[in-house]
């Protein structure tokens, strides 16, 4: 028997550690080679981490919620396979020949099923046993169709008493996430602003470019009308799309927008960026939303993709309520969010009608940016989505 050492390899050009995720093994374990290991994670991606070889774990280093360092040791295994063969400069796993053991039967390995970390994850929420549902996917991988078809778990009695607390570490991304926003609560002093816009001429607008856009083109969604007007307006405002230093003193003016999106996962909120919004149009922006979007739901965003942004722009879609209070992405120091829209009746001139309202909130950090900026900045953003016609005019 051989002992092999499974090293945490470069997940990332330039990481120096990762968070344990979630192990998929345990001291013991007997199993195949390609077999799932542990998943970790950094730069909010997710990485399945797979064993080269066959064996038996003998030890796993670290558990849930701990950061480990690239070259570290992860697993232990006892193995009769051969090394596989390395790249010189990345040196994730090493064998250690030891002594002749006596030959003795190996247990049995136990029917372990494929999966991905984010099927395991669902069933886990949904209380599947994998083991138990077909899987379709290549060599009998369990994806998320599969779920959808295995039977749901039996429904509770009804007015049953429900007892017992469940313990749920805050790891992951959902720690970063904390970690963030207590750090931009604690440091920044928020101003937060609500102003209501009557959007009954841009969802006219949008309908119409939709209903008769070319074949190939996105859905125009209300957010790149939105990124479209801060382009024109921010130059007027150039402290509102700014990154505050404030361990040094030094407010980052930016002219180009690098436009944060947030995206909501099952993992969590993420802020892919688009960049350079300035030099893109409606389609352009919607098609950048889309594939950004995507890409952090699957867990394939580039890290480039999640850094550098100026603004951010974030939005409960049709959950966004009456009025929020957005937390800014520091160090940024504002955050849009529209709300809802929904027909009311307004007085317009002297007569009460039928318009389609969304109020639109806001937060600036109050050390960079005044109340009074804070306010025309958004007056003027609502003057753009009002008479939207304005969109498509040069900035004078």
């Amino acid at each position: 028997m051989a002992r092999y050492v499974f090293r945490l390899p470069d997940v990332g050009e330039g990481i120096a550690e990762a968070e344990i995720v979630e192990w998929h093994v345990a001291v013991g374990d007997v199993i195949a080679e390609d077999d799932a290991l542990v998943d970790v994670m950094t730069d909010k991606a997710t990485v399945e981490l797979t064993s080269p070889v066959a064996g038996r774990v003998t030890a796993i280093a670290g558990g849930e919620g701990d950061d480990v360092a690239v070259g570290s040791d992860l697993v232990v295994l006892e193995t009769d396979a051969e090394a596989p063969a390395e790249e010189p400069a990345a040196p994730s796993a090493e064998v250690v020949v030891a002594p002749p053991a006596p030959t003795r039967p190996a247990p049995a390995a136990p029917a372990k099923p494929l999966a991905s970390p984010a099927t395991r994850r669902r069933a886990k929420d949904q209380g599947v046993d994998l083991a138990s549902v077909k899987g379709s996917g290549p060599d009998g991988r369990v994806v998320d169709a599969d779920l959808d078809q295995s039977p749901a778990p039996a429904a509770r009695a009804p007015l049953a008493r429900r007892d017992g607390v469940e313990d749920v570490k805050v790891l992951g991304l959902r720690r970063r996430i904390a970690e963030r926003l207590s750090n931009s609560k604690r440091r920044i002093p928020h101003f937060a602003y609500v102003e209501e816009i009557d959007v009954t001429e841009l969802e006219g607008l949008r309908a119409h470019l939709n209903a008769t856009r070319a074949e190939g083109r996105p859905s125009l969604s209300l957010p790149p009308f939105l990124i479209q007007a801060l382009v024109q307006v921010l130059p007027d405002f150039p402290q509102v799309n700014a990154l505050f230093d404030d361990e040094a003193g030094v407010v980052h003016r930016h002219a180009a927008v690098h436009a944060g999106i947030a995206v909501q996962t099952k993992d969590g909120l993420i802020v892919p960026v688009i960049r350079n919004a300035e030099a893109r149009d409606l389609w352009d922006l919607a098609a950048e939303i889309a594939r950004l979007a995507a890409a952090v739901r699957d867990g394939k965003a580039a890290r480039e993709e999640l850094t550098g942004s100026t603004i951010t722009v974030t939005s409960l879609g049709a959950l966004g309520g009456i009025a929020t209070t957005p937390i800014i992405n520091a160090p940024e120091v504002a955050i849009i969010g529209p709300n809802r829209i929904v027909e009311r009746p307004v007085v317009r001139d002297g007569q009460i009608t039928v318009r389609k309202m969304m109020n639109l909130s806001s937060s600036f950090d109050h050390r960079v940016v005044d109340g009074y900026d804070a306010a025309a900045f958004i007056q003027a953003v609502k003057v753009k989505l009002e008479h939207p016609a304005l969109l498509f005019m040069p900035s004078t």
